[in-house]
């Protein structure tokens, strides 16, 4: 799908739906706080940075608990406009980047990178290729990036469209063949997401670290 369509697609997604009918919605992103919450103190400073973010309520919980600086990346403006208005003020302290994660070239560095289920819709080589050189470049060493997609015996669609399904060490040897020794894995694990339809929808959860140069 060329960025143009998948824009299209993601904008027409969230238009047809209110956020809390999303099959992905979480009104508390607990997961992800818990992750996020043992490799960072709140108030330290460290950036994060949450690709796929949308309509996501990760940001209104980072805020909340004091965490920053923080950045939102989303293909989709119209998700970004919705959390912008959903914020009210508070979305003056967020950086809001609209942009496909693939076409994407960072021009600063994070502490932290998360991503709820956008690296599982990159069923093309170039498109996972794009987003790992993304990802290399926007981590500060010894940053953290965590990366849940859908587990190995999870859905096979979602929103319409293919995925690709993954296990913790699967993802970590997607990740690694594509920045042969940029990363360390750190962790694993199982999740199951409940939908507002109370579907379950199992995921994992990785989390690596982000060493020095490539190969050091």
């Amino acid at each position: 799908m060329d960025p143009g369509a998948r824009q299209s697609h993601w904008d027409g997604v969230h238009a047809a739906r209110e956020e809390e009918a999303l099959t992905w919605f979480e009104a508390l992103p607990a997961p992800s706080l818990a992750v996020i919450g043992r490799s960072l103190e709140p108030g330290g400073g460290g950036a994060i940075i949450d690709i796929g973010g949308g309509t996501s309520r990760l940001a209104d919980s980072l805020l909340e608990r004091g965490y920053g600086p923080l950045t939102v990346l989303d293909i989709s403006p119209a998700a970004i406009e919705a959390s912008r208005a959903r914020l009210g003020p508070k979305a003056g302290s967020v950086t809001w980047i609209p942009a496909d994660i693939t076409r994407w070239r960072p021009e600063a560095q994070w502490a932290f990178w998360h991503d709820r289920a956008v690296f599982h819709f990159l069923t093309e080589s170039e498109d996972r290729a794009a987003y790992v050189a993304a990802m290399t470049m926007a981590l500060r060493p010894g940053g953290h990036a965590l990366i849940a997609t859908f587990a190995d015996d999870g859905p096979e669609t979602c929103s319409g469209l293919p995925v690709r399904r993954y296990s913790p060490k699967m993802l970590f040897a997607e990740i690694d063949a594509r920045a042969p020794g940029a990363f360390d894995f750190v962790d694993g694990q199982h999740h199951v997401h409940k939908t507002p339809k109370g579907n379950r929808q199992n995921f994992q959860l990785s989390l690596l670290r982000r060493r020095g140069a490539v190969g050091k």
